[in-house]
């Protein structure tokens, strides 16, 4: 077959076009690949790789549990499966593709492999997930060809399709193997390993000697400490230092003198500072972050265990941050949603308590919420219709209104069930959609 007739054969490539029944997913790979990409295949059939690469890093965590963990690690994975699923296209397009010659791996995949190697994933994972994504790519393909391409060229094509990509996977996988060891060697070898395996003991409660771990991390484990976890939803290549920026400077905000910050993977940091004695439990204006950026913070605790206190509470904070990303703003105070955290961590039996407890006030709607705003502010008054009226801007006949009506809709007086009442209240407040009924379905009249 010559170039111009593999080039006619493999018209079908430009013709892939994503489901636009669906939302279809920003791209996750660089501003330049993606360019390169459309300015060569052109926009439906790289939103095609797009969307597929957003699918590919489902199923791989759905394979592969441990290469998941949150948003970021989810990001960082998508980023990687897109920039595959692209140059795939690329090779299959280009009618002298030849993955044997080519080895260039996008740097995007590479990233991630990083990532997972400073992770401490088993390399066998790493290779496990390139196997899942290499299988369904290969389907995806397979289908995509077999509905678009012309039946007089649709067997070649499938040879070619199979063969390409066996070849780009045997070459991406002997890359991100080269890569991973190499990234492998580099952190166990240096000080950032050390200290993170500091951290992680004395996060675990292993023993450690005070003393030296404070010289290591060179920071003084002996006194108060205010921990953060800095992450972002929608990072970009080089996230890491900006969001250790980010957290740094919000320690420095809340009165830390001394800081300790560590990055965990590309898309997630561990910080913790000392705010002393004499620090203001006031918290400043929340600055203005990149979009996506997001900061849980725990509580003052003292001493080596409230170094893993106060990181527990992060980590809570920042659950509750991950369930209802809308409504908690980009900085999360543990204190703010602590009883939140405390009453989420069985989820599924928490939603049934608070459709139970409010009934149709558990809509997920702008009346249902104003009517509990409304109510819960007036019980967090101690029943003042005056002060619940100022602090919700609204007339006092109006708070006498929705309270009334919010009462008629519980069925029973509000003293019945006041602090189950106030609970349900609290998490639909903090928790919102992770809690309340979604709209449409028995929404309040």
């Amino acid at each position: 077959m010559t170039a111009h007739q593999a080039s006619s054969a493999s018209e079908w490539i430009y013709r892939l076009t994503a489901d636009r029944a669906d939302p279809r997913p920003a791209p996750a790979s660089s501003a330049q690949s993606f360019a390169e990409a459309t300015d060569r295949l052109g926009a439906e059939p790289v939103a095609w790789a797009v969307a597929l690469g957003d699918e590919l890093a489902r199923l791989v965590i759905r394979e592969v549990p441990e290469l998941g963990g949150g948003a970021g690690p989810f990001e960082t994975l998508r980023m990687g499966a897109e920039a595959a699923t692209l140059h795939a296209l690329l090779l299959l397009a280009d009618p002298e593709g030849d993955p044997v010659a080519d080895r260039t791996v996008p740097e995007e995949s590479l990233l991630g492999d990083r990532e997972f190697a400073r992770r401490r994933l088993g390399l066998d994972k790493v290779l496990r997930g390139i196997r899942v994504a290499h299988a369904a790519l290969t389907h995806a393909l397979m289908n995509a060809c077999q509905e678009l391409a012309p039946p007089s060229v649709r067997a070649e094509q499938f040879r070619r399709v199979s063969e390409l990509l066996f070849d780009f996977v045997d070459t991406f996988s002997s890359r991100m193997t080269a890569e991973y060891l190499s990234e492998h060697d580099r952190w166990v070898t240096s000080g950032a390993a050390a200290r993170e395996e500091t951290v992680r003991s004395i996060l675990d409660g292993r023993p450690v000697k005070l003393e030296a771990a404070s010289e290591l991390l060179t920071y003084r484990l002996e006194g108060r400490h205010l921990a953060v976890i800095a992450w972002c939803d929608n990072p970009a290549p080089d996230v890491t230092d900006d969001l250790q920026r980010a957290a740094a400077e919000l320690l420095h905000q809340r009165g830390c003198t001394s800081t300790l910050v560590l990055p965990m993977g590309r898309t997630t940091v561990w910080a913790w500072g000392d705010p002393g004695a004499s620090a203001s439990t006031t918290k400043p204006a929340t600055a203005g972050y990149p979009d996506g950026f997001r900061i849980a913070c725990g509580s003052v605790r003292q001493a080596l265990p409230g170094f893993r206190q106060s990181h527990e509470d992060a980590e809570h904070a920042a659950r509750i941050a991950h369930l209802n990303p809308a409504g908690t703003g980009p900085v999360v105070d543990y204190p703010d949603v602590e009883l939140a955290a405390l009453v989420s961590a069985d989820l599924p039996a928490l939603r049934r308590f608070v459709r139970d407890e409010l009934r149709e006030l558990a809509a997920d709607d702008q009346h249902a919420d104003r009517l509990r705003r409304t109510l819960r502010m007036y019980l967090r008054n101690e029943r003042s219709l005056t002060v619940a009226a100022a602090q919700l801007h609204v007339a006092r006949n109006t708070v006498t209104y929705r309270v009334k009506r919010a009462q008629e809709v519980l069925g029973h007086d509000l003293a019945a069930r006041l602090p189950e009442l106030m609970t349900a209240l609290e998490a639909a407040q903090t928790l919102g959609p992770a809690v309340l009924r979604p709209q449409g379905r028995d929404a309040l009249a």
